[in-house]
């Protein structure tokens, strides 16, 4: 679902994996992943819906962050606006859901066994918004992917070109593209946490 680095996705899902995480069963992938090249616009498509979900939930948001590939300039993309959100527990979904889902925003993930991830669509916009506890991981991998790959050229075109071509296949779900960078995210992340102030 995601361009957002996940170490857990660094495996092949199964079909029974994919039903068990997807609230209403996984959307198959109808033909080739469309990879975009870079949008001025999604920086901006990023700050409406933060200052729209910082409305929303108040200070319920603990930590709100554009990441993934839309949030690195000259980076092509999936044209999907993925955001990272802490809150104090993702499990109490009754504490941030009711605003959001009133809003138009629809839960599409529930992974309890993972960082107590959940992740929703966005209303109007093409937006994944991935929902963290407090001292996630993963929210700390995606950072770090985000801002290697703003710093480092050479890392950025190897990621772009490794889309590109995985693009140009036939998946069955989304979910199998995003497993089959898994080589080449986990080769670029060490490279980013080894770097990392």
């Amino acid at each position: 679902m995601s361009e957002a680095v996940n170490s857990k996705r660094h495996k092949d899902y199964t079909d029974e994996e994919l039903a068990a995480i997807w609230v209403d069963g996984p959307p198959p992938q109808t033909g080739h992943v469309h990879v975009a090249d870079y949008d001025e616009q999604w920086p901006a498509l990023y700050r409406r819906e933060a200052a729209r979900i910082r409305e929303l939930l108040a200070d319920k948001v603990l930590l709100l962050e554009h990441v993934g590939s839309t949030s690195v300039p000259g980076l092509a993309a999936k044209p999907i606006i993925d955001i990272d959100l802490v809150v104090a527990d993702p499990a109490d979904e009754p504490a941030y859901l009711p605003p959001l889902q009133a809003a138009g925003y629809r839960l599409v993930i529930r992974e309890p066994g993972w960082d107590e991830h959940r992740a929703l669509k966005g209303p109007d916009t093409n937006v994944n918004l991935h929902v963290w506890r407090p001292g996630s991981v993963e929210v700390r991998r995606h950072l770090a992917f985000r801002d290697w790959l703003r710093a480092n050229e050479t890392d950025r075109t190897l990621y772009a070109d490794t889309k590109r071509h995985l693009a140009t296949r036939e998946w069955k779900y989304l979910q199998n593209y995003a497993d089959a960078k898994s080589d080449v995210v986990t080769e670029i992340l060490a490279r980013a946490l080894a770097n990392r102030p």
